[in-house]
């Protein structure tokens, strides 16, 4: 059975908040990938509690990204649940020291399997 920790960024307040989900819950994110939507509603967590505010029931859940349990960071521009090393100039799992370097590094897909750890996420009102 997956468990998964989710990362909430409101973009509003500019608060992140973590909240850790399992079983049925879990099971629903297994599949998904980096830039889709979740109805929170769907996932059954009660934001407006962790945040303090208002949060309508409309309200979704945009995934950003991620990590495995191993600290792999998730990119977007790796297809499928594998672990993989790239060759990366830039961007997700890789900050260049000089201009111009590249580098081989591991790096986890776009999808989320039972591996992730954490899931990194924005709300959308």
């Amino acid at each position: 059975m997956a468990t998964f920790k989710i990362v909430v960024s409101n973009p509003k307040s500019g608060i992140a908040r973590q909240v850790e989900v399992s079983g049925e819950v879990a099971e629903k994110l297994i599949g998904k990938r980096i830039g889709d939507e979740i109805p929170v509603s769907e996932l059954g967590i009660n934001l407006s509690e962790i945040f303090g505010e208002e949060i309508p029931g409309s309200a979704r859940l945009k995934i950003k990204g991620g990590t495995d349990r191993d600290g792999f960071s998730m990119r977007p521009d790796v297809h499928g649940p594998r672990r993989v090393k790239i060759l990366v100039s830039r961007g997700p799992g890789f900050r260049p020291k000089e201009r111009g370097e590249r580098r081989k590094k591991t790096v986890r897909g776009n999808t989320i399997s039972p591996e992730i750890v954490q899931i990194n996420t924005v709300l959308l009102f």
